[in-house]
């Protein structure tokens, strides 16, 4: 934890009832905006650029979120990616994404999610948080990612019922680096595109592969269940990292940003930790 993070982590029972809520909303919005997805769907507005949408239902999911977790949760903070943000007293913040992979969502390419999570510190200010409990909905799997720390990553449905889950999950033991698989993304804006463009073709040539899955939370999921080795990109804010961080630290990862740092903006990066510190200096250089 950084130093300037100086809420305590809160204990076993909590941090329990934490997940379970974490995994409880993130389902929820989750089978909301698969089930309720219009034919025609709108888009709201843009952000930072004409590239980076925000569609009526990231709106109606915040909605969504914010609603079940100030009736459970009335003295906690809430930040969001749509910018209702709450500030709590406990010293708790929900830190949500209420459609993560939105172009995917809007275009209905079935790679989006829902990412919830709990955090302790600032999230508002990069290394003085970290999270505690989180939970990454996939409703195009029907599945549910989930960690709480000191207690494992796992994998399930959203609804009951598959034996042969819930299962732990565990990062790639892959540790050359011309044999990794490894995930990133892009940006919106124009210029910084052309700079994550120039970097990869100086990564491309060292790993066996890359993929660009466009969800910034299923990409670290996949790090914590090994189906890529490493995930590594610029330009990502709280809500795209938050609960995906610590499922990929609780399958036995390590999430690290620029020289060592905490993730954040400037570079975030998640891998076992034999590939880690050989993905990172890609991407700093």
């Amino acid at each position: 934890m950084d130093a300037s993070t100086t809420t305590a982590i809160p204990g076993d029972d909590e941090l329990t009832a934490l997940e379970q809520l974490c995994i409880e909303f993130a389902v929820t919005a989750g089978r909301f905006i698969r089930d309720e997805r219009p034919d025609r769907l709108g888009v709201a507005q843009t952000k930072s650029t004409d590239t980076d949408v925000v569609t009526v239902m990231d709106r109606r999911s915040e909605e969504l979120l914010h609603r079940l977790i100030l009736e459970a949760r009335p003295d906690d903070g809430i930040l969001g990616e749509e910018g209702a943000d709450v500030t709590g007293t406990s010293g708790l913040t929900w830190v949500i994404d209420p459609i993560d992979g939105t172009v995917n969502y809007l275009y209905d390419i079935p790679a989006y999610a829902v990412s919830v999570a709990v955090v302790v510190g600032d999230p508002s200010r990069e290394g003085g948080w970290t999270p505690v409990a989180g939970a990454v909905s996939d409703p195009c799997l029907r599945l549910v990612h989930h960690a709480r720390r000191g207690s494992g990553a796992w994998t399930r449905p959203e609804a009951t019922g598959d034996p042969a889950l819930p299962r732990r999950l565990a990062v790639s033991s892959e540790h050359r680096l011309g044999r990794s698989l490894l995930a990133t993304g892009f940006g919106y804006a124009a210029d910084v595109r052309a700079r994550q463009a120039e970097v990869l073709t100086r990564v491309l040539p060292l790993v066996r592969d890359i993929r660009r899955i466009g969800s910034a939370a299923l990409d670290l999921v996949r790090v914590a269940d090994g189906s890529v080795d490493a995930y590594a990109e610029s330009g990502i804010n709280a809500w795209d990292l938050a609960a995906g961080w610590i499922v990929v630290e609780e399958a036995g990862g390590v999430v690290v940003g620029r020289d060592g740092g905490a993730p954040g903006k400037a570079l975030t990066v998640a891998a076992g930790p034999a590939l880690v510190e050989q993905v990172a200096p890609l991407f700093t250089t």
